[in-house]
């Protein structure tokens, strides 16, 4: 049986692989009981998210200990509020996907389009906030109020404006299943920009 560092290993290169994030940030974050499993600072930029179990840190969510770590994420203050505020969520990833990033730089929210993604409503764009902040960790958890019974079942996703996505879930596997989908579902919608359209006879 892999251990949580193992599987945010596993989980980070997928990232990277599919163009779920980028050398410029993200991390991904497990709790086990009251702790916290996360990568470290400085994860795409030094390391291209190809990650060794010293580049997983861990500590407790309850007190804020980890803020003084030289290696803490610096997004780390929201994982560790959503933990705090929602208990239902078991991993959280904070990611700069290929498609989504456009809805971020554009400053618009994202609608489901596909089956696939209707569980999830609509993905809410955030009040701006600067990165890294105080701020935006409130934003996040003010975002992901009211959606627990989506966080219970899989998972639910917020877009921070010209930043990229925070998804919550119950667990990891289901948290990187979520950002996939909805990654899917951004690609969807920007390509549908691009067709012809549908000639009569085959119009809905």
């Amino acid at each position: 049986m892999t251990t949580i560092p193992q599987q945010i290993i596993y989980v980070a290169a997928r990232m990277f692989e599919w163009r779920l994030t980028d050398l410029a940030g993200g991390n991904i974050s497990v709790r086990e009981g009251n702790k916290i499993y996360i990568s470290a600072r400085f994860s795409g930029s030094k390391k291209h998210w190809q990650l060794s179990d010293e580049d997983i840190i861990s500590g407790d969510i309850s007190t804020d200990a980890l803020l003084e770590h030289p290696r803490f994420s610096r997004e780390g203050r929201a994982h560790l509020a959503i933990y705090r505020t929602f208990p239902d969520v078991g991993a959280v990833i904070h990611a700069h996907p290929f498609h989504i990033l456009p809805f971020c730089a554009a400053g618009r929210s994202m609608e489901p389009v596909l089956e696939q993604t209707e569980k999830f409503g609509i993905t809410p764009l955030l009040p701006y906030a600067p990165a890294h902040s105080p701020k935006l960790a409130e934003n996040i958890v003010a975002g992901l109020r009211g959606r627990e019974d989506a966080i219970r079942k899989q998972a639910a996703a917020v877009l921070a404006e010209r930043h990229g996505i925070f998804v919550a879930g119950k667990d990891l596997w289901a948290t990187i299943d979520a950002l996939k989908r909805l990654d899917w579902n951004a690609w969807c919608i920007l390509a549908q920009n691009s067709l012809p359209p549908a000639p009569a006879h085959l119009a809905s």
